[in-house]
């Protein structure tokens, strides 16, 4: 195809736009209305899954040794742990600062009841905390770990524990929410396609007439196809790009009038640059591929005069 008819089709796409004022503004209201739903549905998505993750992340295991364990002992406990090869790190807890992490999670009355507990007799035991590459083998490794106190003649291990109940639950909760999320954006994504194609329908429909006087006339089936796949194209940008700008403008407000409130709570949303990329971009080439397809699809009915 040659330049000239490129620059042509362009002008023609651009004209029609333009020519067709409030079929184009319905077309693209519909579009940007139907793909900042999908856009909303994309973010709470990604940050459920966020969460998931964290929770995941928190996720680690407690090795209690025996209330008698020698220094030299405990060292040889970590460093049987740390050569298991799905272990990140190993974090030793003294006794000492068990109790301080117990008495500051009684709160100021339950502090009371610790009162004379202090180096010379307390009662707690030190302990290794361990957190693993995959939080999903959780149980495998409290397992590696229970085996090295198996094999050990003073059994220096008094208790592992990484409450298995508890993990196996937040593991289906986990991927339960994914899978949800997953479905929900895929049938919005679905949803959003057929009212959008149905919309670019209504617009190549108007112009029924148009296109069979060209096509009388001795004009190609391209040479009529092409400006109205720029047209699809422009309004499908438009659109998306339009409801691009007012998620992420949305999105951010959301983020920091929330984020004092919800850091309380150890929950971090995902920042505006970390759902830029992939929202935006998604949003904005769905939209233009869905405008060029509603024309595809719309005006080939009428190209069979």
């Amino acid at each position: 195809m040659r330049f000239s008819t490129v620059s042509r089709h362009i002008r023609e796409g651009f004209k029609n736009v333009a020519r067709n004022g409030w079929m184009t503004f319905a077309s693209m209201s519909s579009i940007a209305v139907s793909l900042f739903i999908l856009g909303i549905f994309m973010l709470l998505a990604l940050n459920v899954n966020k969460l998931a993750d964290q929770l995941d992340n928190q996720v680690q295991i407690t090795v209690y040794m025996q209330v008698d364990t020698a220094k030299a002992k405990e060292d040889e406990i970590e460093r049987s742990i740390k050569r298991i090869p799905e272990v990140k790190s190993v974090t030793f807890v003294s006794k000492d600062e068990g109790l301080t992490r117990f008495r500051d999670s009684m709160g100021e009355e339950g502090k009371a009841a610790l009162d004379g507990y202090e180096k010379e007799n307390n009662p707690l035991p030190d302990a290794f905390e361990v957190e693993v590459f995959d939080p999903q083998k959780v149980g495998f490794v409290a397992k590696q770990i229970e085996a090295i106190n198996t094999t050990d003649p003073s059994k220096s291990i008094s208790k592992v524990k990484y409450g298995k109940e508890t993990i196996d639950k937040l593991f289906s909760i986990t991927n339960a929410v994914r899978n949800i999320g997953l479905f929900i954006v895929l049938g919005l994504a679905v949803m959003a396609m057929f009212l959008i194609s149905t919309t670019i329908k209504m617009t190549i429909i108007a112009r029924r007439r148009e296109i069979s006087i060209m096509k009388l006339v001795g004009a190609t089936n391209n040479f009529i196809r092409w400006p109205f796949f720029i047209e699809g194209a422009i309004i499908g940008f438009g659109g998306s790009f339009l409801s691009t700008l007012v998620l992420l403008y949305g999105y951010s407000q959301l983020v920091q009038s929330t984020s004092a409130t919800v850091g309380l709570y150890m929950i971090r949303f995902s920042t505006v640059s970390e759902v830029r990329t992939l929202v935006g971009g998604t949003i904005v080439i769905l939209g233009t591929l869905l405008g060029v397809w509603g024309s595809t699809i719309s005006v080939r009915k009428y190209l069979k005069v």
